[in-house]
C-alpha cells in the first residue's frame, strides 16, 4: 500500500506541475505570417508523343506561410494516453491564383528560344494570400 500511495501522489504532483506549466503560456501569442519569398521555377513542355519541346525557367516572387502557433498538451482522464493534445499549425487560409510568365525558354538542345512565340511560357500558380493558425489535420476549412 505504501508504494502504490507514493506512486499516486507522484502522479498527481506531476499532473499538477504539468498543468501549472501549461497555464504559464500566454494565450494568443501567435506569429503566423504571410511572407514574400523567391523561388526558381522550371517548367517543361512535351509534345503528344512525350518528346521534350522546351524548358522554361525564371525567378518568381511568391508568398509563403511561416511562423508559430500555440499548441498545448494537458492532462485528461478521458483520453487513453492520459493527455489531451491540441496542435495548431501556420498555413494558408486563402490561396490566390496568379499567371506567371517564364521568360527564359530553351529547346531540348539547350539553345535559347527567341522566335516562334515559344520564347515565353505562361503558367498558373496558387500562392497563399493570407495565413492563419489552424488545428493540425483539420482540412475542412
Amino acid at each position: 500500500m505504501g508504494i502504490a500511495r507514493l506512486f499516486f501522489c507522484c502522479f498527481i504532483l506531476n499532473l499538477y506541475i504539468y498543468t501549472v506549466n501549461s497555464l504559464n503560456e500566454i494565450p494568443g501569442e501567435e506569429n503566423c505570417e504571410t511572407l514574400p519569398s523567391d523561388i526558381h521555377l522550371i517548367k517543361e513542355e512535351y509534345d503528344e508523343l512525350g518528346r521534350l519541346q522546351r524548358t522554361c525557367n525564371g525567378e518568381v516572387a511568391v508568398n509563403k506561410c511561416e511562423g508559430t502557433c500555440n499548441s498545448q498538451v494537458q492532462p485528461s482522464v478521458i483520453t487513453p494516453t492520459g493527455f489531451l493534445k491540441e496542435c495548431y499549425c501556420c498555413r494558408e487560409s486563402y490561396l490566390r491564383e496568379r499567371i506567371i510568365t517564364l521568360t527564359h525558354c530553351y529547346d531540348p538542345d539547350g539553345i535559347r528560344l527567341i522566335g516562334e512565340g515559344k520564347q515565353t511560357m505562361d503558367i498558373k500558380l496558387k500562392e497563399p494570400a493570407e495565413c492563419k493558425c489552424y488545428k493540425c489535420g483539420d482540412f475542412s476549412r
